[in-house]
Formats: C-alpha cells, structure tokens, sequence
C-alpha cells in the first residue's frame, strides 16, 4: 500500500514537471490522474486495498470537519447565549477498538472535537471514559461516536 501511495506521488510530481506549471491545483490534478491510471492497471487484491482506503480516509477527513464544525458552533452558540445549555456528564463508553492504533486514533479525535474530552481507557483496553458537554441522551452519544467516528477510524486501519 506504500508502495502505490509514494507511486502516485511520484507520478504526480513526473505529471507538474511534465506540464511545467508548478502550482498546487496542477499538483492535485496529477495526483488524481495518477491514481485513477494506478486503479486501472492494478491486478490483484493486495494492490486494491490502496484504492479503498484512499476514498475512505477522505471521507473520514470531510466526515470529521463536519463534527467539528457542528461542536464548534454548538460550543460557540452556548458561550455567547446568556443561559447554558450544557448538560456535561462522563460516559463509559464500550470499545469496538482492539488495537492501540485504533484507540489512539478514537480517543484523539474525541479530544479534537470541541466539546468532548477522553479521559482515560479501561486496563482491560475495552471502555474509553469520555468527558461530555452536551450528553442529554447516554445512549444516543455513545450510538453517535459509535456509528460516527469509531466505525469510520475501523474501516481505515482494519
């Protein structure tokens, strides 16, 4: 999978050198015709697994900008609005994730989105302890990140 990846980056590199317009518009358009000819002359399965992962990480990229732009907003109405709206609590949140890669990537992207903090994962590696702001539903938040962030971060690293 690295292989086709520094692949694609160097033909895209071979692609702006080609055309002689050295910009980042010119360099994306190279990376995506690069990756389209790699789709098509791949043979086997391990090779396809780049072209799966690719669109999946870029969902994932658009899927997080919409959450953190959603709590950003959510945290911003509620700071400037004179009553608040929080409803903090700690959830114990039950781990699909097995690996520490896989927690690693859950728990900081909780971190990341404004709102939500992870604050600590069970010994036995099966519960992660999220602190909330808004948390009026238990099992509506723990559904959210379950079928929001953890599923997405799975499809990638599994």
């Amino acid at each position: 999978m690295r292989v086709q990846f520094l692949l694609n980056i160097l033909l895209a590199v071979v692609w702006v050198f080609l055309t002689g317009t050295v910009n980042a518009t010119n360099f994306a358009f190279g990376f995506i015709l690069s990756y389209l000819v790699l789709w098509l002359i791949s043979s086997n399965d391990d090779k396809r697994k780049y072209f799966v992962i690719g669109p999946r990480i870029i969902g994932f990229a658009f899927y997080f900008l919409y959450e953190l732009v959603k709590a950003n907003l959510q945290v911003a109405a509620d700071v400037v609005t004179p009553k608040f709206y929080m409803e903090p609590g700690i959830i114990k949140y039950p781990l699909d994730a097995k690996t520490d890669l896989e927690i690693t990537l859950l728990a900081n992207v909780i971190t990341l989105t404004p709102g939500t903090l992870s604050l600590d994962v069970s010994d036995d590696r099966k519960v992660l302890y999220i602190h909330a702001m808004y948390v009026s539903d238990k099992d509506e938040f723990i559904d959210s990140i379950k079928n929001g962030f953890e599923k997405r971060i799975l499809k990638i690293v599994r």
